[in-house]
């Protein structure tokens, strides 16, 4: 079986400021990462590292809760917001 690693960067210019980002997200979640090889790492470890790198990335927020209903008394609803930030 043959593993080909097919992760590219769109932009080649733009991996120094991707291992700077991957370096703040592991200081974040307090994983000791380094510079070169990092096989030492746990999966849990790695995983977390890239889960933080996502969560920077997808701005977008979700929060629901449930609420008494205006217009039927004694009952609730659901409500939902999405909330993004846009820069």
């Amino acid at each position: 079986m043959s593993s080909k690693n097919t992760n590219k960067l769109n932009v080649p210019e733009a991996r120094a400021a991707m291992n700077k980002f991957k370096m703040e997200a592991a200081n974040e979640v307090g994983v000791n990462l380094k510079q070169g090889y990092n096989g030492d790492l746990t999966s849990r470890e790695a995983g977390s590292v890239g889960g933080q790198m996502v969560k920077k990335m997808c701005t977008v927020r979700t929060m629901s809760f449930r609420r008494a209903d205006r217009t039927a008394v004694g009952h609730k609803v659901e409500v939902r917001y999405i909330a993004g930030i846009t820069v």
